[in-house]
């Protein structure tokens, strides 16, 4: 299967095939780790620095598109997955055309209402092949991404999460939440998380590639259903403690309304190290404007680099954000703070 090409689609496929060849001198190996929005922001950015990324995606979804397709038919969510997809296309019309029709959602209230394209694309190769990452990347190729998208895990996870207040009624209670749709969206305050089934396996390549890379990025997104699960699969999280890449964690840049509505920037690390407390981190990315009178408030500055000195990191301030008022990262911007860092907080050797 894996030497046939129909002849209609050789010559489409062929400039995808680049993609495959051996790292080129220089260029660095990056693994971005995360999920929805928030990795698609990251991965928009890195595509501009590195021909050599490969995205780890969280598989938890339960809602919508991705948790119809995941309880109809037993597979992993492919919406996240899409995204990341998507989010790697190229900027030219193949790249441009491709990321619109694997978006695209088809309308009405028939079966095929709100499911994504690329969703049906993604779970039909993953019919056809029988394996989850050689379909992603056979849809990679067709999409001529820039970079390899992969599943956290082969098989379907479920977050479940302890939250003080959940009821409005009884603020100081602690109730098990379960499901990420619910989660992301629920009153009180998320107090941890865990995944369901107990220590999930990686797939393997995954965990190659983080152990492989000269740095690690792992958020923005979600923080308990997006960031953090990565932190919770054990094999994952032995590679991010081994790698000899470096690691970055990017903040987000608002708190998310339920899932960490009231959060400090501190919180957020705070949260990092409760569950994964053997985490050292080399450099965290917040948007100088978020802590300075912004979506954060006025954020306690020697607090949160004493935050960031705990995970070993050095704290790194710098504008990241769109001028339009959203709480959403500007890939050109999130580029250059990315490159600054790569070039100036140290890195394993030479590019390769």
């Amino acid at each position: 299967m894996t030497g046939y090409v129909p002849a209609r689609l050789q010559l489409r496929t062929r400039p995808a095939e680049r993609a495959v060849q051996p790292p080129r001198p220089g260029v660095p190996k990056i693994a971005a780790l995360g999920g929805g929005q928030g990795l698609s922001a990251s991965l928009s950015a890195l595509r501009r620095l590195t021909t050599e990324l490969t995205a780890v995606v969280t598989v938890a979804d339960d809602g919508g598109s991705s948790g119809r397709l995941r309880a109809e038919l037993g597979v992993l969510p492919p919406g996240d997955l899409r995204k990341a997809l998507a989010a790697l296309c190229g900027d030219d019309e193949w790249g441009r055309t491709w990321s619109e029709v694997i978006q695209q959602r088809f309308a009405g209230t028939g079966e095929l209402g709100g499911h994504a394209v690329g969703n049906l694309l993604i779970v039909a190769l993953w019919e056809k092949l029988g394996d989850p990452v050689e379909a992603l990347n056979w849809v990679g190729r067709l999409l001529n991404v820039q970079g390899r998208v992969l599943p956290m895990s082969a098989v379907p996870l479920d977050i479940e999460a302890l939250v003080r207040g959940h009821d409005p009624l009884r603020p100081a209670e602690v109730t098990a939440v379960r499901g990420q749709a619910s989660v992301a969206v629920t009153p009180g305050t998320v107090q941890s998380i865990r995944l369901l089934p107990d220590e999930p396996p990686a797939v393997p390549e995954a965990v190659q590639a983080v152990l492989e890379a000269d740095w690690v990025v792992l958020g923005p997104g979600s923080w308990f259903t997006s960031v953090l699960p990565h932190l919770l699969v054990p094999e994952l999280a032995k590679a991010l403690t081994e790698t000899r890449a470096r690691r970055l964690l990017t903040l987000n840049l608002a708190p998310q309304p339920g899932e960490t509505e009231g959060f400090t920037p501190q919180r957020h690390l705070e949260v990092i190290a409760d569950h994964a407390p053997g985490l050292a981190v080399d450099a965290i990315l917040v948007d100088e404007r978020a802590v300075s009178g912004g979506a954060f408030g006025l954020a306690d500055l020697a607090g949160l680099e004493q935050a960031a000195e705990r995970m070993g990191a050095a704290l790194v301030l710098d504008s990241v954000a769109r001028d339009d008022g959203t709480p959403r990262h500007d890939a050109e911007l999130l580029a250059a703070a990315y490159d600054r860092i790569f070039r100036t907080h140290g890195r394993i050797g030479p590019w390769r």
